[in-house]
């Protein structure tokens, strides 16, 4: 039996309606110690050795990657003639695409592109995003949605900085692209306080998940990677958000591991880095992409495959940010007690 702990928190304000609610997780413990990820020095995986996962500020980790519904609602928000190319029409025509289709209009102010996702697909993980996609679509969030401004907010996207890939976050961000230390320890880390206990798998667990989407042991150990049968739940190559509902990290994330690779802030020369693994064969040991050692990076910040999408974080407000904090302990404890 899972223990659910829900803290309310009543905000005596007025707020806009958001076409995308994005379901966070608080993430504790600042001021934790990283561990070494990457193929050398007894790591173990693959990629350039990084010391990661150290955090010093309390954040929110969206709990699930950004679906396909939720893309949906940001490209009819703010691509009727979409001049930043945010749609690839891989989306709707690939075997692997995540079912966005691109209808009517011819893509000027007076006749707009409509946008619509197929409904088995909407609660799938978007793919075909490049990271600059991602990035605008953060940029969304901090601006207040609706139609909100894609090239400044908590990145400023000129055309120089992105042609040499030195966009970096801005100070004042609310939502974001994970950086790769936020990934990695709402992935990885025990939450067990500020230490620098982590996890090899997203899972909780230092044993390689099985793709049981029956699960019924809790905690439960399983993710989308390739294996026989493929796709694991077909005609789908992803599998719904949250699917492994026993599988939680030990912040409370879903599918960290498996389904997509997810685009961070990391840089690996003149690319970024991806982490998480996907539902494609990669590599001799079906299941390496979702180990904490695997520092993976995609060919360019441009790139965008069936294999690759994203999770957005968000900053505390500050009047929150402790009864954040205190949630996350108290899910802490809850797990620790099942566990």
């Amino acid at each position: 039996m899972r223990v659910l702990i829900t803290i309310v928190v009543v905000v005596l304000a007025s707020s806009l309606a958001h076409a995308v609610d994005i379901v966070t997780v608080p993430v504790g413990n600042p001021g934790n110690a990283g561990e070494l990820s990457g193929a050398g020095s007894g790591a173990g995986g693959y990629g350039p050795d990084r010391i990661c996962g150290a955090v010093g500020y309390s954040y929110k980790m969206a709990k699930f990657e950004v679906k396909a519904g939720q893309y949906t609602a940001f490209l009819t928000a703010v691509a009727g003639v979409d001049a930043y190319g945010l749609y690839n029409a891989s989306m709707w025509s690939d075997t692997y695409g995540c079912k966005i289709e691109r209808y009517e209009g011819n893509g000027t102010q007076a006749d707009p592109y409509k946008y619509r996702v197929a409904s088995d697909w909407a609660n799938r993980p978007v793919n075909y995003v490049s990271y600059w996609d991602s990035c605008r679509f953060a940029n969304w969030l901090h601006n207040g949605q609706g139609s909100g401004d894609t090239e400044t907010g908590a990145y400023t996207l000129t055309l120089e900085h992105i042609a040499n890939n030195t966009v970096t976050r801005n100070a004042d961000w609310k939502w974001a692209v994970t950086s790769e230390d936020e990934w990695y320890k709402s992935a990885y880390h025990k939450n067990d306080g500020v230490t620098g206990n982590y996890w090899d798998y997203p899972t909780g667990t230092d044993s390689m998940p099985g793709r049981d989407m029956s699960e019924t042991t809790n905690p439960g150990n399983n993710a989308n990677y390739y294996g026989n049968p493929y796709p694991i739940d077909p005609p789908h190559y992803t599998t719904v958000a949250g699917e492994f509902e026993l599988s939680d990290s030990p912040y409370g994330t879903f599918d960290q591991g498996g389904n997509v690779w997810e685009w961070t802030e990391g840089v690996i020369g003149t690319d970024r880095v991806v982490r998480g693994g996907s539902f494609v064969f990669c590599g001799t040991v079906v299941a390496i992409g979702l180990h904490a050692a695997e520092r993976n990076h995609s060919d360019e910040p441009s790139y965008e495959g069936s294999n690759v999408g994203f999770r957005v974080a968000e900053v505390p407000e500050p009047a929150t940010a402790g009864l954040f904090l205190l949630g996350g302990l108290l899910v802490a404890r809850g797990r620790r007690a099942l566990r």
